[in-house]
């Protein structure tokens, strides 16, 4: 009995002196959050997104709610509104087709069906004010083959083939596109102002890579950039006043000749591009990300305030791609996507009330990229 008697009363003392350290010298709150999540250390639980969300990343992608899948199966990208919201037009390499040709929907991911040729190789599709016509780049009239892929031991690199040409097509005679550019070198990335009547697009005729306008029936081009390097993936404004971009511009001897090289192969590398803005006829260039990282595929937000883009600023040596906020003068820059593969291309619909954009997530196989719309919360 004398024994036990004792053992009780290292037990006492043992339990006193971890009171005293627990009173004296608190544990950390951030170990408590560890051990016993955030409720236990008092902290507010993390907003997280309805059980209906499955595809959300919880209490990260805030913004987003009630996401779709629209696609299932191959790579799709690029999906853009019709200007009634009704339906999306996007660009697709699935069913054995060897090349992405352009496809139309509509916005629940209902009704797909092709809409450019099914030959050549097509990229950058949007529609007309109406949604009867779409604009899209093809490669069709130089032949019924696609133009090879780049060579990979380039690393990784964008082709800009010289066969693509620009097209408007009417949704109801899709087999007899009207041919809007007719110059030697690449024609592409084709957008609309927001009263229908000029097309934004990407073009090599003068010999680099520059942003110009056209009328939607290929007439009165105008050059909008002149400075060496890759000008393109351009969206106007919803006032149409404003164009946002993509752009890589060398500064260094080394950086110029590396540029051209790959461009006398009509080859950009992407890993280092920046967001600009100018104004709808070419002035007030405005360089906005700086970064370093390869930013891409803007797009106003719906009060023309700030813009919505892709970039791998988190993984700036890898294709992990997350889409992110900045304002208009540079600051704000806030996270939007948290997916660990890529999410890009994103769009506002026309009320501005949800987003469309490509990605990995949910994937079935390795390099599925499918697209997804999802209500938005500013």
């Amino acid at each position: 009995m004398r024994r036990a008697s004792v053992w009780w009363q290292c037990l006492i003392l043992l339990g006193a002196i971890v009171g005293m350290q627990l009173y004296f010298f608190p544990v950390p709150e951030s170990l408590v959050r560890a051990v016993a999540g955030p409720r236990a250390a008092g902290a507010a639980p993390p907003t997280a997104p309805a059980p209906s969300d499955p595809l959300l990343r919880p209490g990260e992608e805030r913004h987003l709610r009630n996401v779709r899948q629209l696609t299932f199966g191959g790579e799709n990208a690029e999906g853009y509104w019709s200007f009634d919201g009704k339906r999306i037009v996007f660009q697709s390499r699935r069913d054995g087709l060897p090349a992405d040709q352009i496809f139309v929907m509509d916005a629940d991911g209902s009704n797909v069906r092709m809409v450019s040729t099914g030959k050549g190789r097509t990229t950058c599709a949007f529609f007309n004010r109406d949604g009867s016509r779409i604009f899209y780049a093809s490669t069709h009239e130089s032949g019924d083959a696609p133009p090879p892929p780049p060579d990979l031991s380039m690393g990784y690199v964008w082709p800009v083939y010289p066969e693509y040409e620009i097209y408007r097509a009417r949704l109801d005679q899709p087999l007899r596109p009207r041919r809007l550019t007719y110059h030697p070198g690449y024609d592409a990335e084709a957008t609309l102002s927001p009263d229908g009547e000029r097309l934004v697009f990407t073009s090599l005729r003068e010999g680099d890579l520059d942003l110009y306008t056209m009328t939607i029936d290929g007439e009165d081009v105008r050059r909008l950039t002149t400075d060496l390097g890759y000008d393109g993936g351009a969206f106007y404004s919803h006032d149409g006043r404003m164009i946002v971009y993509r752009a890589h511009h060398p500064q260094t001897e080394e950086e110029i000749r590396a540029y051209r090289e790959l461009l006398a192969r009509n080859l950009v590398r992407p890993s280092q591009m920046e967001i600009f803005v100018i104004r709808a006829d070419g002035s007030g260039k405005r360089q906005i990300t700086r970064n370093g990282a390869a930013n891409f595929c803007p797009y106003f937000t719906p009060d023309d305030r700030k813009i919505i883009f892709a970039s791998n600023l988190e993984n700036p040596r890898g294709r992990n791609f997350d889409l992110y906020l900045i304002d208009l003068d540079g600051n704000g820059l806030e996270r939007i996507t948290f997916d660990e593969s890529f999410d890009g291309f994103p769009m506002f619909s026309p009320d501005g009330k949800r987003l469309i954009w490509a990605s990995n997530r949910n994937a079935r196989q390795r390099g599925e990229t499918n697209l997804f719309v999802a209500d938005w919360t500013p």
